[in-house]
């Protein structure tokens, strides 16, 4: 139980610390620090899949799917956000 507690004090001061990092980072480093990120959650990404190919209880596969598919929609989620972004950008005129 007390180790519980200690994972859990990590986890909102990872939550607190990182929220805190990412509130001062200006609007122009926004879109490298977003295809970073997406490179990191690609990582995730393989680790969910290499951890999914080893379990053998029903609730490790169903636990391991689910960060699967979570994993996924981070990574395809970023590249959305990504690409919109850098849309903004974009400064082609409409051809008439």
């Amino acid at each position: 139980m007390n180790s519980l507690f200690f994972e859990l004090y990590i986890f909102v001061l990872a939550v607190f610390i990182g929220f805190q990092l990412i509130s001062k980072v200006p609007s122009v480093l926004h879109t490298p620090l977003m295809s970073a990120t997406n490179a990191i959650h690609g990582i995730i990404l393989v680790g969910a899949i290499t951890l999914a190919s080893t379990v053998e209880s029903p609730l490790g596969v169903a636990i391991s799917a689910a960060a699967v598919f979570l994993a996924t929609l981070n990574v395809v989620g970023g590249f959305v956000v990504t690409d919109r972004i850098l849309g903004m950008f974009n400064t082609k005129q409409p051809k008439e």
